[in-house]
């Protein structure tokens, strides 16, 4: 896995002397402009289109008839070709410009659905079983109040009542109990995959509602643990919600919260 710095959204980014407008789409399927206003936090990063469109003009070479550099340059440009090929996204640089951005078509709010019979269908899938050794659990990672992806704005989530930290562990009071630990204790998390061990240092014991046997954490901060091989069978995506943990009493050795 690669991890690169880019510009986060709330910085500038010009391309060629043009500053340019991202879109983003919110929880409530409106499409609207960004801007950033703030000087980036070094003169050396690059935008997350100009990575991916250098990196694919490099690697692709002459097997690719798109203009990677020249869609890099203008964001408006690649606007042009989503406008063209995805519906309800016509006319796209001007709405997506317009106070208030612009509603992306949603077909079940208006109850039409593209079915064979004209109705929304229903798939069942059988759940997943999970056989934990003992002293395992069941690990998703979440976000808290004060965060927006990855990008973390404060140290409080006040929907789980944590405050002024992120480096927490929620573990169903039973279980703390039975793992010898009490509120506050600071253990070191591990993940199993295969034959695979990774640690996430120091995080506090938080008792929560949720049930036995599980446990949750915020990311970034335990993407460490989440294993590049275990990814979703059909997506592909990292199995963020679904990662095999076990605790460790903390290692005294240096590392600080």
């Amino acid at each position: 896995a690669l991890i690169m710095p880019c510009l986060g959204r709330t910085e500038r980014d010009v391309q060629r002397a043009c500053a340019q407008v991202v879109s983003v789409e919110d929880s409530m399927g409106v499409v609207h402009a960004s801007r950033g206003t703030l000087e980036p936090a070094s003169p050396h990063l690059l935008s997350e289109t100009a990575i991916v469109a250098r990196l694919a003009h490099a690697t692709l070479k002459e097997r690719s008839t798109v203009d990677w550099l020249s869609l890099a340059a203008d964001y408006d440009r690649i606007r042009e070709r989503i406008a063209r090929v995805i519906p309800g996204f016509d006319d796209y640089n001007r709405r997506v410009r317009v106070p208030g951005g612009f509603y992306l078509p949603n077909l079940a709010r208006k109850g039409e659905f593209v079915t064979a019979t004209g109705k929304a269908n229903f798939t069942v899938h059988q759940l997943p079983r999970h056989d934990l050794a003992p002293g395992q659990f069941l690990m998703m990672t979440m976000r808290s109040h004060d965060q927006f992806n990855t990008t973390i704005y404060g140290l409080d989530d006040r929907y789980r009542g944590i405050y002024n930290e992120r480096r927490v562990v929620f573990l169903n009071a039973e279980d703390i109990e039975e793992a010898g630990l009490k509120k506050g204790d600071v253990v070191d998390l591990v993940s199993h995959f295969d034959d695979e061990e990774r640690t996430a240092r120091r995080f506090i014991v938080v008792p929560y509602s949720i049930p036995r046997r599980c446990a949750a954490t915020y990311f970034p901060e335990t993407n460490v643990l989440v294993p590049v091989g275990s990814v979703a069978e059909r997506s592909n995506t990292p199995a963020s919600k679904s990662v095999v943990i076990s605790l460790r009493p903390a290692a005294d050795d240096g590392f600080s919260m």
